[in-house]
């Protein structure tokens, strides 16, 4: 009787911590239509609670959300509305402990926009929406959520104010299963065996089937012929832009970024209880953020056996093949490139991109120079006569456009370097936000150029495709950015197409050849959610994507659309909280067929998109 006993004790014990206490009345929201919100004056929640918060740390609470759309948690204070937005578990009891300080001031650590605008707790991950000021007088909490999906619902209770993190993952236990899928949630295709798994992937293999896309060994296009130089260039022909491969044909590039294994490592040390089964020590590594491990490369052994890898990279160039990929995208491995004669970016680094400045480097430093010369030899000399090389990335989503003032705010507060002294000296001419905002702009000009000619110098056959900005880049940024040595002009837009005024505005002041690096569609489910551009089902995700990619084709200045990313993110999350359902494949290396088959009829239209000679497909997805 002792192990029924021990059951039942823990079981009472578990169901005491998720209890809500009597203060803590259980508050129930079904949001529904396009948007719901919902307000509950403080002393409704709590009795005990103060109207005064700023002298608290955390905003202490349970929660259980149905879905894993993120809502938004509003403070009414008198001074008006604290917002950010919550990421929630699906169908798990947490209690989550929200630092006060993102409702009070807006964040200004991170080198580029995901690291500037999220942090992952235990138990969810929150979003920075910039709304924020004093939290001394707050009368009432709200939530809300826009485009809810099936009616989700959110239960809270017992929220306080403390000084100390609560953080927990209550219940169920555990929450993600041995092959990394979420246990409280169930769909079509869950895996409940290692021999059901097995036959899913013999069926798929047995299907890659080459597309026709009438490709070359670069991913050009056979039939269309240009000036062959041996490697990727650009050339504008009959009003449209194009890449052109290194035997001379046309190429639209259409990739996924992340290909890759050794990525999909969520944070494992402190959440050891809520996982089922651990990955083996050879899945497991020490990270920034602790022990992490990566269920997706222990099913990729599962799969394959010993040699996984290198099976792995054959089966990824198979579906490639088969689906009409050409271009393995940033974030990914980039043997497959190489090793394989797939064409592929490489993302340069060693720019010196401080956090503590919003990602600005330092080029004021006497040796900034001589070090970026240095990063450029050592990354580029071996890759200059690769003809597989598509072009370099030289960054990603800087987070200061927008924000010049607080760029140059945290300057004069931080200690003091070369890029202090050097603003102090600009402003003594006159100190006023149009001339700070000059200083930013001249140092960014300063710093890209400095790292665009060490690049041409150690590599002159290579495209400059640019630093990938993300969102809805100002006017300031593309003018700036005009004439520093890119021949591509990137940028990472989210949404559901790629919003022709933006491209237009990049028309008029550059004049360049544009490339989308990022954007992607997801739906609420499997412990994931659903992304920066969500949609209705995973059929819709298809129709999504060939909507977007589609109708960028469509402008004359497009040269590629790319993905992000190759596989799903892990349900407890990434490095900062993020857990989308993004793939072209799940954790368990299954394809999303819906997706998949979408993504090929698209390709096999594109070039005559490109050309004008076939309208690009007008049926939009449902998000809702």
């Amino acid at each position: 009787m002792l192990p029924f006993i021990r059951f039942i004790s823990l079981f009472l014990f578990a169901a005491q911590i998720i209890a809500c206490s009597p203060k803590g009345k259980s508050r129930f929201v079904e949001f529904s239509g396009e948007s719901t919100q919902q307000k509950w004056a403080v002393k409704d929640l709590n009795p005990d609670l103060p109207s005064d918060w700023s002298t608290y740390n955390y905003l202490t609470f349970k929660l259980k959300a149905s879905s894993t759309q993120h809502f938004y948690l509003n403070l009414y204070d008198a001074e008006g509305i604290r917002r950010l937005s919550v990421h929630p578990f699906q169908n798990a009891w947490v209690r989550t402990s929200i630092p006060l300080i993102h409702f009070q001031k807006r964040n200004v650590i991170g080198h580029d926009m995901a690291a500037i605008a999220k942090t992952a707790l235990p138990g969810l991950w929150i979003g920075f929406s910039g709304m924020v000021g004093t939290i001394n007088q707050v009368d009432s909490i709200g939530v809300h959520m826009n485009l809810p999906i099936n009616a989700p619902t959110l239960e809270i209770c017992d929220i306080s104010l403390t000084m100390e993190p609560r953080d927990s993952i209550l219940s169920p236990l555990p929450v993600v299963d041995k092959f990394g899928q979420w246990v409280a949630d169930e769909w079509e295709g869950k895996t409940q065996s290692m021999q059901d798994l097995k036959s899913i992937w013999v069926r798929e293999e047995s299907s890659l089937i080459p597309g026709d896309f009438n490709h070359s060994k670069y991913g050009g296009y056979l039939d269309t012929k240009a000036e062959a130089t041996g490697f990727f260039r650009v050339e504008k022909i009959d009003g449209k832009w194009w890449f052109v491969d290194p035997e001379g044909h046309l190429f639209f590039s259409v990739g996924s970024t992340g290909i890759r294994t050794g990525n999909a490592f969520p944070r494992i040390q402190g959440r050891e209880y809520i996982y089922d089964t651990l990955p083996p020590d050879n899945h497991t590594k020490n990270t920034s953020q602790g022990v992490s491990s990566s269920f997706y490369d222990w099913n990729l052994q599962r799969r394959f056996g010993d040699n996984w890898y290198q099976e792995w990279m054959e089966l990824t160039v198979r579906r490639m093949n088969a689906w009409g990929l050409n271009t393995v995208a940033n974030w990914s491995d980039e043997n497959l490139g190489r090793l394989k004669g797939k064409p592929y970016v490489a993302t340069l680094r060693g720019w010196e991109f401080n956090p503590n400045t919003m990602g600005m480097p330092d080029v004021y430093d006497p040796g900034y120079a001589d070090r970026i010369e240095e990063a450029a030899r050592k990354q580029c000399v071996y890759l200059k006569n690769d003809p597989y090389l598509l072009g370099y990335f030289v960054g990603n989503e800087p987070p200061w456009p927008g924000r010049e003032q607080d760029l140059v705010n945290i300057i004069l507060e931080n200690e003091d370097t070369p890029m202090k002294a050097a603003l102090k000296e600009y402003l003594k001419e006159e100190d006023t936000p149009e001339r700070r905002k000059d200083f930013v702009y001249e140092t960014y000009i300063l710093f890209i150029t400095t790292v665009n000619k060490a690049i041409k110098k150690y590599d002159p056959n290579h495209l400059n495709l640019g630093l990938r900005f993300g969102g809805n880049p100002s006017d300031d940024i593309i003018k700036a950015s005009a004439s520093v040595g890119f021949d591509v002009f990137s940028l990472n837009i989210y949404g559901y197409s790629t919003y022709k005024d933006r491209l237009e505005r990049i028309d008029h002041y550059t004049g360049l050849p544009i490339i989308i690096g990022e954007f992607h569609f997801g739906t609420p489910g499997r412990g994931l959610a659903p992304g920066l551009a969500q949609t209705l089902n995973q059929k819709e995700r298809g129709v999504a994507y060939r909507y977007y990619v589609e109708n960028a084709a469509a402008h004359p200045s497009l040269v590629g659309t790319h993905w992000f990313q190759w596989w799903d993110q892990p349900s407890t999350g990434r490095f900062d909280g993020e857990n989308y359902n993004i793939g072209f494949v799940s954790i368990i290396d299954v394809p999303y067929e819906e997706l998949v088959v979408a993504a090929k009829e698209t390709h096999l239209r594109i070039k005559d998109i490109h050309s004008g000679k076939v309208k690009p497909t007008n049926l939009k997805a449902k998000v809702q």
